[in-house]
C-alpha cells in the first residue's frame, strides 16, 4: 500500500508541477528561478473542514477526510521526487529543479531584490472514497499576493485528474 501511495503522490504531484511549471523557463546557466518548490508536504489543518463544509462529495467523505488532518506531519517530498525525476521527466526537472526549506528561500529571494520569487507550498495528499483526493497548494512570497486553492482529484481509469478547484483565495 505504501509504495502504491508513493507512486499515487507522485502522479498527482506531476500533474500539479506539470501546471504551475508551465510557464516557466528551464533553469539554466544561473538564470533565476521565479517559482520554487516547498521540500516537505504541508500538514493537514482545519481549514480544509471550510472546504468540506462547502461541497456535497467532502461531506459525504468527511469522516475519512478529517482522520487525515494532522499537523505534526513531518515529511517530505524525495520519494515521489525520486519516482517523478529518476530517468525520467527531464524537461519538467529542469524547470523545478531542487526544492526549498523556508530559509533556503528566504535567503534566495532576498538577495534578488525584485519580490517576484514565489514558494510553492503542496500538502499531503488525503485520499477518500477509494477513487479521490485533496491536495491544497499555496503561494507563499516575501512579500504581500500569497496565493492558493484546494484541488479535487479523481482516478478514471487509473489516471488522477483534477476534477474541481476549490477555495480559491489571494491576499
Amino acid at each position: 500500500m505504501c509504495f502504491s501511495q508513493e507512486n499515487d503522490n507522485a502522479a498527482l504531484l506531476k500533474i500539479l508541477l506539470s501546471k504551475y511549471y508551465a510557464n516557466e523557463k528551464p533553469i539554466v546557466k544561473n538564470r533565476l528561478q521565479l517559482l520554487g518548490f516547498y521540500c516537505n508536504k504541508a500538514p493537514n489543518n482545519e481549514e480544509v473542514l471550510e472546504v468540506i463544509n462547502n461541497h456535497e462529495l467532502l461531506k459525504k467523505n468527511s469522516a475519512a477526510i478529517k482522520k487525515q488532518i494532522d499537523i505534526t506531519i513531518q515529511e517530505n517530498w524525495d520519494k515521489e521526487f525520486e519516482i517523478l525525476f529518476n530517468n525520467q521527466n527531464q524537461y519538467l526537472k529542469s524547470k523545478v529543479q531542487n526544492c526549498y526549506s523556508l530559509e533556503e528561500f528566504q535567503k534566495v529571494s532576498s538577495a534578488h531584490t525584485q519580490n517576484n520569487q514565489r514558494l510553492m507550498i503542496v500538502s499531503k495528499p488525503m485520499y477518500f472514497a477509494t477513487n479521490y483526493c485533496l491536495v491544497k497548494v499555496a503561494f507563499y512570497r516575501n512579500v504581500e499576493h500569497n496565493s492558493g486553492s484546494y484541488f479535487l482529484f479523481e482516478k478514471i481509469n487509473g489516471i488522477w485528474t483534477i476534477k474541481e478547484t476549490l477555495n480559491e483565495w489571494n491576499t
